[in-house]
């Protein structure tokens, strides 16, 4: 089974998501004063912890696109070996349908990241892609694993998914990777996607045949 969250949460979050990217578009001039102060906090924070960056730096690759494909693959051939097809079908979605979302949009969307971050990288920055990954990934593991397990199962499963998206966002702000926009923004974007995909994934993936009950035959 996968759980279905209220069909208000990606909703709000593609609202939310809509007003920030015109917020970036636009070059919101209170956003931008924004990004910039909290980079610059960052900037300060690990000039002092070089050695701090040099850990993030190799923590943040866990929700890099390579290790998120091979994972989504992995969890996804494995469910498909266990004869779970529905949540195959909506892990293997997921791994395609993200990264496919981020990668258009840093290929359309002009946004800049911060300059001389800890990190190199040449692309768009909005949304954050690393962020996108990890909570495309806590996400899928919340919808497939909620059903699988009782109140205090779910409550430290929600608690786990979310530490660790949040965790990768923070990576990339502290890594000057990104700008805050751009980290929620990838928040946002998986709340946004993920949610529907596994609607849709449930309600078209077929469904394991029943099998046919014998009829009762009274001993002669």
């Amino acid at each position: 089974m996968i759980a279905r969250p209220p069909v208000a949460l990606p909703l709000l979050a593609l609202a939310a998501f809509l007003a920030l990217f015109a917020m970036v578009v636009g070059g919101w001039a209170p956003l931008e004063s924004f990004d910039a102060a909290v980079s610059d906090a960052f900037r300060g924070y690990g000039d002092q912890r070089p050695d701090l960056v040099s850990v993030l730096r190799i923590a943040t690759d866990v929700a890099a696109t390579v290790p998120f494909l091979v994972i989504g693959a992995v969890v996804s051939a494995g469910l498909l070996a266990r004869a779970e097809r529905r949540l195959a079908a909506c892990c293997a979605a997921v791994t395609v349908v993200v990264p496919v979302l981020w990668s258009l949009m840093h290929w359309w969307v002009h946004s800049p990241r911060p300059l001389n971050g800890f990190v190199v990288v040449h692309s768009n920055g909005f949304p954050s892609g690393h962020t996108s990954n990890a909570s495309a990934l806590a996400l899928v593991a919340v919808l497939l694993l909620w059903p699988r397990f009782a109140r205090t199962g779910r409550v430290v499963t929600v608690s786990l998914a979310a530490a660790f998206a949040i965790f990768i966002g923070l990576t990339r702000l502290a890594l000057l990777a990104h700008w805050p926009a751009d980290v929620l923004g990838g928040w946002l974007l998986a709340l946004a996607v993920v949610p529907p995909v596994a609607y849709a994934v449930d309600r078209l993936a077929p469904r394991p045949p029943v099998p046919a009950l014998a009829a009762n035959r009274a001993p002669r």
